[in-house]
């Protein structure tokens, strides 16, 4: 038995007089209006009204019964009202993760000007070259990079990187710059680890990958500790484009094998599917997925 209809059903008929004029006023058959009524007395093994020829009559019990429903329905309609206004309203915490790189280069600017417009809405921005799960670290949003692997998750791509492959002018002036890939595995290499979508030493020729990897010169855990390391002129790495933007700009590195990288990756934007989806969350996805776009086609 729903407890929450019984007591609505019983509010009806007590205020409406009787059992027939209840159920007029609940568009409902008088036969399945008595017999709520009458489950609920069972169920509480009290009697609640007396019908008498003037209408119902409340028991002591059913006069105590009543004002406490009462109570008890309104406070669940306003708890509900409440949840539904908050959930309407654009306010509230918002968990977003992204790369580190291509959040501050990107996504932080767009969530500044998003607070800007939103001044209910506090924004924690977790940036780390590592997936958070959207479920365990209660995160609303997530940028990906890279292929999404099949999930429950709702994605959107708003755009795509290149893999690209470059050392220093200095470094390709000692040790050449290589024409084909094959001719890395007579070059040093920088590998590293940390980043989830971190580029593999992977070509394409023909239509058809294949990998050929340098000699591994120096390992580290962090993409900007490979960068840095690149400037030095100790070897090759492999990143993706926005990562080494500025240097590529500069000249401070040089790409090589351009006519051998492999497609780019695809940039999308995630989240639960939840339904309805929070007004804050369904806001913030349209203010950056437009924005994102608009910076990534240039």
């Amino acid at each position: 038995m729903d407890r929450f209809e019984a007591m609505s059903v019983l509010l009806a008929v007590v205020e409406a007089g009787s059992l027939s004029a209840g159920a007029r006023r609940l568009h409902s058959p008088l036969a399945t209006v008595s017999r709520k009524v009458a489950d609920l007395e069972k169920h509480l093994g009290v009697r609640l009204v007396l019908r008498t020829r003037s209408g119902l009559t409340l028991t002591e019990e059913g006069r105590s019964f009543v004002a406490a429903s009462r109570r008890i329905l309104e406070e669940l309609h306003a708890a509900e009202q409440q949840a539904s206004r908050a959930h309407r309203a654009v306010r509230g915490g918002l968990h977003v993760t992204a790369p580190i790189a291509f959040g501050e280069r990107h996504l932080l600017p767009i969530a500044i000007e998003f607070l800007k417009e939103q001044p209910d809405i506090n924004l924690r921005l977790t940036l780390v070259d590592r997936q958070l799960s959207l479920g365990d670290e209660q995160v609303d949003v997530a940028l990906r990079i890279g292929h999404l692997a099949d999930s429950a998750l709702i994605a959107t791509r708003v755009g795509a990187v290149r893999r690209v492959l470059c050392a220093s002018p200095d470094y390709l002036a000692r040790r050449g710059v290589p024409c084909q890939p094959s001719d890395l595995a007579e070059h040093d290499g920088i590998s590293f680890q940390g980043f989830a979508a971190a580029p593999e030493w992977r070509y394409r020729r023909d239509n058809a990958a294949f990998a050929v990897e340098p000699r591994a010169k120096l390992a580290v855990n962090t993409t900007e500790a490979a960068i840095q390391a690149a400037l030095a002129g100790i070897g090759i790495i492999r990143v993706l484009s926005y990562q080494v933007s500025d240097q590529l700009r500069s000249g401070a590195l040089q790409e090589v094998l351009p006519d051998f990288a492999p497609e780019p990756l695809p940039v999308s934007i995630i989240h639960r599917p939840t339904d309805p989806l929070p007004q804050k969350v369904r806001c913030f996805l349209d203010w950056i997925g437009a924005r994102l776009r608009a910076q990534m086609a240039v």
